[in-house]
């Protein structure tokens, strides 16, 4: 069994999701220590039912964007562990799906201030306690829509964008005191986030236009969440090490066309 995380203590934001869980499983699997966040209660309870509360799992309802939240949490993960040895800075939401001149500005800063203040929040917390025990590793979700331009989702393309730009300043401000930090860009991957916007992008069936959004992708598929978890625990082990400032793309290919 790949144990490449043993020993590690892990803070993981978004952990009730679809890809934030399946990381808590594959961090938890390779040794790690995780400090699962989420602002759904539920979730969380649902998370500790599948992979027990114990030493190795701690979890904390918070909200990413609240300051005083993310420094309980940041707290709590150092009141367990000691340490942060790696933060999955992963809480996002996508917004509605409109054009910009219908686009309600309510919605359009709610998705900023999850995606784009949650993720600045969370390095300007982990980074100092990483800096004081010799290092760590971040790793900001964004995602293709932060490498290209997608009508009809104006807030989720801007943030994303946004966390590819904090994730490349951060990179080079932190790189000589031993902390990286990198990004990773999913493409389409099969979770209720992907069925949410084929409900909303569809004006036919929900099968047409998930054929044509695969159809749309090299893979000719959706990706998993279980490659997107294995490559968040390589970017979270020593092997990664000289990775700093990398934008990952995991995609299927969609954005090598």
């Amino acid at each position: 069994m790949n144990k490449s995380l043993e020993g590690k203590a892990a803070l993981v934001t978004g952990a009730a999701g679809a890809i934030g869980s399946d990381a808590v499983r594959v961090l938890l699997d390779r040794g790690a220590r995780v400090c699962a966040v989420d602002a759904d209660k539920h979730g969380l309870e649902l998370l500790k039912s599948l992979r027990g509360e114990g030493d190795r799992l701690v979890v904390h309802c918070g909200d990413v964007t609240d300051e005083t939240h993310v420094r309980s949490f940041v707290k709590h993960a150092m009141d367990s562990f000691g340490r942060i040895d790696f933060f999955f800075n992963n809480a996002g939401i996508a917004g509605p799906v409109h054009r910009i001149p219908e686009y309600p500005l309510d919605k359009f800063l709610e998705v900023i201030n999850v995606n784009v203040v949650g993720v600045f929040l969370g390095m300007k917390y982990v980074i100092p306690v990483m800096r004081d025990s010799g290092g760590g590793s971040i790793l900001n979700t964004s995602s293709i829509a932060g490498l290209t331009g997608t009508p009809g989702v104006a807030a989720y393309t801007a943030s994303k964008h946004a966390v590819i730009g904090l994730t490349r300043c951060a990179a080079v401000e932190w790189g000589r005191q031993n902390v990286r930090i990198n990004a990773i860009c999913p493409g389409s991957i099969d979770s209720q986030m992907m069925r949410s916007l084929e409900s909303k992008l569809a004006t036919g069936s929900l099968d047409e236009i998930r054929g044509r959004l695969e159809a749309s992708i090299p893979a000719m598929r959706y990706g998993t969440v279980e490659e997107i978890s294995s490559v968040v625990a390589f970017l979270a082990s020593e092997d990664a090490r000289y990775m700093n400032g990398s934008i990952i793309t995991v995609d299927g290919g969609y954005t090598a066309r």
